[in-house]
């Protein structure tokens, strides 16, 4: 079984919007993907200027990311950019990819 690996990346122009952008996530959108069938999710905020966000999600198989993107994603990629469109100064990227090396010390 290959885990897979998908990253949202996203750039805004404005930080009152990549906040906002930032608690629909904790408050909603990382649990419905997980719920949706990724394993994992996690934000992250990255250094520096403009402001740019990751969001990663694990998938355990390439099976069950393609079930995602088929029966999941369309809803909550729809429901997304209803909220928050790219003419509020957002610009979405995305990546999808097989993890080639992954080790925890399981600190949470």
């Amino acid at each position: 079984m290959t885990l897979i690996a998908y990253t949202v990346r996203c750039r805004f122009e404005d930080d009152a919007i990549a906040s906002a952008w930032l608690d629909w996530l904790r408050a909603d959108h990382l649990a419905e993907v997980v719920a949706a069938g990724a394993i994992d999710a996690e934000a992250i905020r990255l250094d520096g200027a403009p402001c740019v966000c990751e969001i990663r999600y694990h998938f355990a198989s390439r099976e069950a990311f393609c079930a995602y993107e088929r029966d999941h994603a369309p809803r909550l990629r729809a429901e997304g950019l209803k909220r928050f469109p790219p003419e509020r100064g957002l610009r979405y990227e995305r990546s999808v990819g097989e993890v080639a090396a992954l080790r925890s010390q399981g600190w949470r």
